[in-house]
């Protein structure tokens, strides 16, 4: 991910903190202030903007550092409760790094609100270059995709092709779309395509405009009147994380022009920087609503500055990890629903089909291990995601072309050399269009699979009986603060260390409270 730098960097300034002295000083707070500061600065966030939330943290967490202070001059506190005092202290800086961050991210003002059953104009504005007419079919392919009656315009007269792209993006989604080779004036299109399309009663209704550059006031000029024609009920901004500082300005400058009331940035996939699209959310007052990495339709995440942020820290995404595994299976099931049928140590290829739709659709693996709390970056996918999915979807292919019988445990396909099994996995490889040793791999995973589920169903490590004595260790754990370093000082210090050390799992149990 582009800010996976600044997020090491984040990281690491915030570990310093992690004394065993027993306290953390102003000088110590200060140091790592100035760490966090460069690291930002580094990424192209504005330097105003770093200023500024260096000295609300600083603000917010001195007074209690002087207050550990005057708390550490009782020689009668045992090294046990300075420890604790200290780890308040970092944890409120954490946290007070990871507000301002999210504040920055998030603007008092709210994004647009879609309305079901009416139009909703979005003209889209950006730099050229910014990857703005793939975004849109993106955005259109979102919606689309949740049942929108959705239509895309395209106004953009000014670069060579562009109608062209517009044109094959559409026809490839099977949307509805608006242009002309012959007229030249975008204004016309622009309201035109919309007054068809509100006559149609479609719902989301997508313009696609030059693009621009903030000293080219000819152009921005014909965006106004853009603006003006078709009256949008949104202006989306699409910001390339590429662009560094200078996004800053460009943002004041369209912001300026027109009232910009989203952000979307693109290109977060790439290696450089990408603070900048960041802090250019600022100079716009308007909140980013959507995140674009890699050139597929589906490449397009809803963005939620505390999820972001909190990934960004290598703190996890715990809350967008419990809803997509928490949501609804293909075949209509919860999480839980099926958690309580493995606990009976039930597992059949259905199940194992349920499971691996449910891992496709909570996106990249590498985007879904980043949602792990304290998971080490040395486990997180950096380019293997393509071959991963590549293998479930053939699973997925050989399942459906499994019957009813098959999918539900009704038949033994343990024994590969028996005559009947051996038709049966010819059948599926040809429906499937795999090889018959494919689909003998298959089985042996679900084989594998079904005898882990079958051990921990036995072991009493699922179901609700599980679940309740999580809840209790979680209730203990925010009872007694000292719980989890007792449970730590338990455990074997070889487990500890293949787990990623002790501050890693304290980490992982501390956000499981």
């Amino acid at each position: 991910m582009v800010l996976a730098e600044l997020g090491g960097k984040l990281r690491d300034s915030l570990r310093k903190l992690h004394t065993r002295s027993g306290r953390v000083t102003t000088t110590q707070l200060n140091s790592v202030l100035s760490d966090v500061a460069r690291a930002l600065i580094e990424s192209d966030v504005s330097v105003k903007l770093v200023m500024t939330l260096r000295d609300n943290v600083k603000q917010k967490v001195e007074r209690l550092i002087e207050e550990d202070d005057d708390d550490n001059d009782d020689d009668n506190d045992n090294d046990a409760k300075k420890e604790q005092r200290a780890s308040n202290v970092s944890k409120m800086v954490q946290k007070a790094v990871v507000d301002e961050l999210t504040s920055l991210l998030e603007p008092a003002r709210k994004p647009h609100t879609m309305k079901r059953g009416k139009p909703n104009v979005i003209l889209f504005v950006g730099l050229q270059g910014a990857g703005k007419t793939t975004t849109i079919a993106k955005y259109a392919n979102y919606y689309q995709k949740r049942g929108w009656k959705t239509a895309m315009v395209c106004a953009d007269t000014f670069r060579a092709g562009a109608f062209d792209q517009l044109k094959q993006n559409a026809t490839k989604l099977r949307v509805p779309f608006y242009g002309s080779y012959t007229q030249a004036d975008p204004v016309a299109i622009a309201e035109e395509g919309v007054d068809q399309f509100i006559k149609e009663h479609y719902e989301v209704i997508i313009v696609d405009t030059s693009g621009r550059h903030r000293q080219e006031a000819g152009l921005l000029e014909e965006m106004q009147e853009i603006s003006a024609a078709v009256d949008p009920d949104n202006v989306i901004l699409v910001m390339d994380a590429t662009q560094g500082q200078s996004l800053y300005d460009q943002a004041l400058a369209f912001s300026n022009a027109v009232d910009v009331g989203s952000v979307v940035i693109t290109k977060l996939d790439g290696h450089a920087k990408g603070g900048g699209a960041l802090s250019a959310v600022a100079a716009t007052e308007s909140p980013i609503v959507f995140l674009g990495s890699g050139e597929h339709f589906d490449d397009l995440e809803p963005f939620n500055a505390q999820s972001f942020v909190s990934k960004l820290l290598g703190l996890g995404d715990v809350r967008g990890l419990m809803e997509a595994m928490n949501g609804a299976g293909p075949d209509g099931k919860t999480h839980e629903e099926l958690m309580e049928k493995m606990s009976k140590g039930e597992f059949t290829l259905r199940d194992m089909y349920s499971q691996f739709q449910r891992v496709m659709n909570m996106g990249p693996l590498n985007k879904v291990m980043g949602m792990v709390p304290g998971m080490p970056e040395y486990l997180v996918p950096k380019g293997g995601d393509d071959n991963s999915n590549t293998r479930l979807k053939k699973f997925l292919y050989m399942m459906d072309s499994m019957t009813d019988k098959e999918l539900d445990g009704k038949v033994d396909f343990s024994d590969h050399d028996d005559a009947p099994i051996q038709s049966r996995i010819r059948r599926i490889a040809a429906g499937s269009g795999t090889h018959p040793k494919e689909v003998q791999m298959l089985l042996q995973v679900h084989k594998q699979f079904e005898g882990m589920v079958n051990k921990m169903g036995k072991s009493g490590m699922m179901g609700k009986q599980a679940q309740a004595q999580q809840q209790q260790m979680v209730a203990q754990m925010r009872k007694n603060p000292n719980f989890i370093n007792q449970r730590l000082n338990q455990m074997d210090p070889k487990m500890l260390a293949q787990m990623g050390g002790r501050e890693q799992v304290k980490q992982q149990m501390e956000a499981m409270a």
